[in-house]
C-alpha cells in the first residue's frame, strides 16, 4: 500500500524553479529594506546631551553642625594669613577666583566655602602642614571627600567633590604644604559637566570632630589685589 504524502504549497513551490527564484529575491528584498530603514534610523538619531549644570545648583556642604561656644572673629583669619595657606588648585588663573562664601544654596543655606572651577584631573594641593583626620565618601553631598587638620588642630579644611584620591591617600597620613590629596571631580551633588573643587575651612570645636565647626571665609586670603593708581 503507498501512502500518498500532501505537499504543502511552500513544498510545491521549492520543486518549481521559477517559483524558488520569486521566494529568494522577495526575501533579500525585505531583508534589505529593513536593513536600509535601521542604517537610516541610527544615521538621523543624536542622543540628547546632558545639560551643564553650575556649580549653583548644588546643596551647601556647610560643616554638619557647628560647636556650642565656637565663635569666628577677624583674628581667626589673620592666623590663617600668618600661615600663608597655599592655594589648593594647581595652576589657577586667580582671576576666575569668585567669592561663593555667602551665596545661598538650596534655597536657603549660605555656602560657607569656595567652588575652584578646573579641568577634571587637576591636582588638588594640601594648603599647609597637618593630617589627613578623614577620607570620606559622602554620597549625594561632597562626594570623594578630605578633612584635613592643621597641626595644632584648631582648624579643619574640607576639600570635595574629588574625582579620586592621590595614590596612598589614608587617614592620621602626615602631610605637608603642596602634597597632592586628589583630584578634581564632580563626584557628590556636583554638577556632572562642571568639575569643581569645594573648599572650606572651619574652625573646630574643642571635640575635635571633622565636619564640625564654624566656617571661615578664605576668600581674602587670595583674592587679586586691585590695580594700583
Amino acid at each position: 500500500m503507498v501512502i500518498g504524502i500532501r505537499r504543502t504549497p511552500q513544498a510545491r513551490a521549492l520543486r518549481n524553479p521559477s517559483m524558488f527564484r520569486g521566494i529568494v529575491k522577495t526575501a533579500i528584498a525585505l531583508g534589505l529594506t529593513s536593513f536600509l530603514v535601521a542604517v537610516t534610523s541610527a544615521v538621523h538619531y543624536r542622543p540628547r546631551a546632558e545639560a551643564a549644570g553650575t556649580v549653583a545648583d548644588e546643596p551647601a556642604l556647610v560643616p554638619e553642625a557647628t560647636s556650642p561656644g565656637v565663635a569666628v572673629s577677624n583674628s581667626d583669619l589673620e592666623q590663617l594669613r600668618v600661615k600663608n595657606l597655599l592655594f589648593p588648585i594647581s595652576g589657577f588663573d586667580m582671576r576666575r577666583l569668585h567669592d561663593a562664601f555667602d551665596e545661598l544654596r538650596g534655597g536657603s543655606r549660605r555656602h560657607g566655602a569656595l567652588d575652584l572651577l578646573a579641568a577634571r584631573g587637576t591636582p588638588v594641593l594640601a594648603v599647609e602642614d597637618g593630617r589627613v583626620a578623614r577620607i570620606h565618601n559622602s554620597v549625594g553631598k561632597g562626594g570623594l571627600s578630605v578633612y584635613h587638620f592643621d597641626p595644632t588642630e584648631t582648624y579643619c579644611y574640607y576639600y570635595a567633590h574629588l574625582d579620586r584620591y592621590a595614590d596612598g591617600l589614608r587617614e592620621g597620613a602626615q602631610l605637608k604644604k603642596g602634597d597632592v590629596i586628589g583630584y578634581v571631580g564632580s563626584t557628590g551633588n556636583a554638577p556632572p559637566q562642571t568639575p569643581h573643587l569645594h573648599f572650606a575651612a572651619f574652625k573646630l570645636g574643642p571635640e575635635k570632630r571633622w565636619g564640625h565647626g564654624v566656617p571661615i571665609n578664605t576668600f581674602a586670603l587670595w583674592a587679586p589685589k586691585p590695580p594700583s593708581g
